[in-house]
């Protein structure tokens, strides 16, 4: 989307969080600190009218593309009601100029979503994004609701009833310590909702005693690596063109010559605003803090805020303060020192910056590479998916092929084979 504001016309996009902080669930990874939540100026419940009209007016304004998108995010985004969205589609359609649409993208827990919210979402041609954590195991240890119980049950049923509506809802499922433990299990769980589009966020949230560098339930770079290929070695056998999952398809894209849709994959960021529910603009759903708030939209238009001064050395500080590491990395294009808000690791030669999943993303890139280019390469050849993954088994089957469980296993790591990637044999 190519937005303009006063100064050089640059894209950017906005979240909203129509509700702020507050959220129906007590998750414990939640990334909305105490911190966040103080900051907020008002106290209402919810962004007000005069706020919500304010915001869509600039920003389409500031468009100048013909689809104008609206992500709404939380906190839980639904608690601002059904009339809240029904309002903003009105004033959606009062603003938009001639040639132009909207696209809205709604983040929710789905706790909310009867048959009213989405009979409303599937009309206004919504896309859905559900959390949901793959097993109802993983997923109830950490999303609890405000009595302390999973909620699993409310999730899955979401996701069946937008489905019923005519909805395939994006899954988000977050890795965590935890999680990276079971990959397998958390893929099938989720492939077996057919919604067809997955994506797995790592969990990476700073000790705030200071004792240790993250949180009990952050995953490492090691655990959110291996996940991420045993993910992969499952999908590319069985699952190529029946399941998108986010970092595969931008991982493949930039590999093929085109730029990741991923902000955490660009060379640069900055150009993901959040509005608050009190009209404030933030840098970064990351860096909702004081120090990074930008102006608000009753005193600056969106699209000069989004264009400040303080906002462009916002993104390019991610390309300047790289370590040398990194720009001497193979792997620099598709990962570009991944998400700030990670780099706080050191390198090996002592500098500060390294992201914190480093090692993880180095395992990932690595192992898949050869598996990519060569269903590119396939593709372009002129195969369809099932002869490229009935062409990727027969492979796999030729390689174990005479291995018995207590020989060496064929990956080279030197252990038995039943201790090692026995599970992956066709």
């Amino acid at each position: 989307m190519q937005c303009n504001g006063d100064a050089e016309p640059l894209p950017f996009t906005v979240m909203a969080k129509p509700v702020g902080s507050i959220c129906n669930l007590n998750c414990s990874y939640c990334y909305y600190s105490k911190e966040k939540q103080e900051i907020m100026s008002d106290t209402s419940n919810r962004m007000t009218e005069e706020t919500l009209e304010s915001f869509i007016s600039q920003y389409i304004e500031a468009c100048d593309s013909s689809v104008v998108s609206f992500v709404w995010h939380g906190g839980e985004p639904t608690l601002a009601g059904l009339d809240f969205y029904k309002l903003a589609v009105r004033l959606q359609n009062q603003y938009l100029r001639k040639g132009q649409i909207c696209w809205n993208n709604l983040q929710t827990n789905g706790i909310l979503l009867n048959d009213e919210w989405c009979s409303f979402l599937a009309e206004a041609k919504f896309d859905v994004g559900i959390s949901i954590d793959g097993t109802q195991l993983n997923h109830d240890k950490h999303r609890k609701d405000r009595q302390g119980k999973g909620t699993y049950q409310n999730a899955k049923e979401a996701i069946c009833r937008l489905q019923t509506h005519g909805i395939q809802p994006d899954l988000l499922c977050t890795v965590t310590s935890a999680a990276a433990k079971a990959p397998l299990d958390i893929y099938k769980s989720l492939r077996s909702l057919e919604t067809k589009w997955m994506q797995f966020i790592p969990i990476v949230n700073r000790d705030p005693s200071n004792r240790k560098p993250v949180t009990p339930e952050s995953v490492t770079g090691e655990e959110y690596g291996e996940f991420l290929c045993e993910v992969f070695d499952e999908w590319v056998l069985k699952d190529i063109g029946r399941t998108n999952i986010q970092l595969f398809t931008e991982t493949a894209r930039v590999w093929s010559g085109g730029s990741a849709g991923l902000c955490w994959m660009a060379p640069t960021c900055g150009r993901s605003l959040i509005i608050e529910k009190d009209g404030d603009i933030y840098s970064c759903d990351h860096f909702v803090k004081t120090e990074y708030r930008i102006g608000d939209i009753r005193q600056s238009a969106l699209g000069t805020l989004a264009n400040s001064a303080f906002q462009v050395r916002f993104g390019e500080s991610k390309r300047e303060s790289l370590p040398k590491t990194c720009f001497e990395c193979e792997w620099l294009d598709v990962c570009n020192g991944g998400c700030p808000k990670d780099r706080f690791a050191i390198t090996d030669n002592g500098e500060p910056g390294l992201n914190y999943l480093c090692s993880g993303l180095k395992r990932f890139f690595s192992y898949v590479k050869p598996a990519v280019s060569y269903v590119t390469k396939l593709s372009s050849n002129g195969l369809n998916n099932e002869e490229i993954m009935a062409k990727l088994r027969k492979q796999v089957a030729e390689i174990w092929k005479g291995i018995g469980r207590n020989d060496p296993c064929p990956c080279g790591s030197g252990k038995k084979a039943k201790l090692c990637c026995w599970h992956k044999r066709i």
